[in-house]
């Protein structure tokens, strides 16, 4: 940031009025460029301001959808924290908490229960486990009315394969709106084929971004769709 930048937001960019005293100045919602010293004085400023912030709201975006991210989106192991694989055959999703554990400890509490000849439970959460669908079922639904996006997107997916585009809609959408990016991945998939909704393509691009910043990685299919030439596989 210059020293002209430093300046610029000491002061209102309206009335040009300087943050002292009791007079507090707020950032502009869409961008980190100028501060107002109120939301008239940002509402007059609005036409002057409104290229430069689209150009800084921009940028800003496109730095989340290309920086280099810390850990996958797959998360850590809730157990030994250790970042799990992109290899999906390396971990397991237990139903009962929709936690996902890497097989490391999967292993560890089957040992554990082995030689303490104990009852098999969930390595997590302790509960006992269920093998039958029908339970499975039950207890990813309870999940879903806890509000737990992992189990909306596995709700989803169950119905993306039963071609019940509009349960998978409803369910990806909610998993979205509660951070999952495999959901959103799964959207822009929705969209490009126009399972269930209308085909759209600024939507199936969004969506593909926001899987993009959480480390999904769909850049590639977000330049072919951008081409006209996207050709997207479902992937679990």
């Amino acid at each position: 940031m210059s020293d002209g930048d430093v300046v610029d937001k000491l002061c209102c960019a309206s009335c040009g009025i300087a943050e002292v005293d009791d007079i507090k100045l707020k950032e502009c919602a869409d961008c980190d460029l100028v501060r107002y010293c109120s939301n008239g004085c940002q509402r007059e400023h609005k036409l002057q301001h409104e290229e430069a912030y689209k150009k800084r709201a921009t940028e800003l975006r496109d730095e989340l959808l290309f920086k280099q991210p810390e850990s996958s989106h797959r998360g850590d192991c809730p157990i030994c924290m250790i970042p799990l694989q992109l290899d999906l055959s390396k971990s397991s999703m237990a139903m009962c908490c929709s936690k996902t554990i890497c097989n490391g400890c999967n292993y560890a509490n089957q040992k554990r229960e082995f030689e303490g000849k104990l009852q098999h439970t969930c390595p997590f959460c302790r509960k006992a486990l269920t093998f039958s669908n029908e339970e499975h079922d039950k207890q990813r639904m309870k999940r879903i009315e806890a509000n737990d996006p992992a189990a909306m997107y596995q709700e989803g997916f169950k119905q993306d394969g039963k071609g019940d585009y509009s349960s998978a809609f409803e369910y990806y959408t909610k998993a979205a709106q509660l951070g999952d990016a495999e959901a959103h991945y799964q959207l822009s998939i929705l969209y490009h084929h126009g399972h269930g909704i209308e085909k759209d393509c600024g939507r199936q691009i969004r969506h593909l971004e926001e899987a993009a910043i959480v480390v999904i990685p769909v850049l590639d299919t977000i330049l072919d769709a951008l081409s006209g030439t996207m050709i997207i596989k479902r992937e679990q």
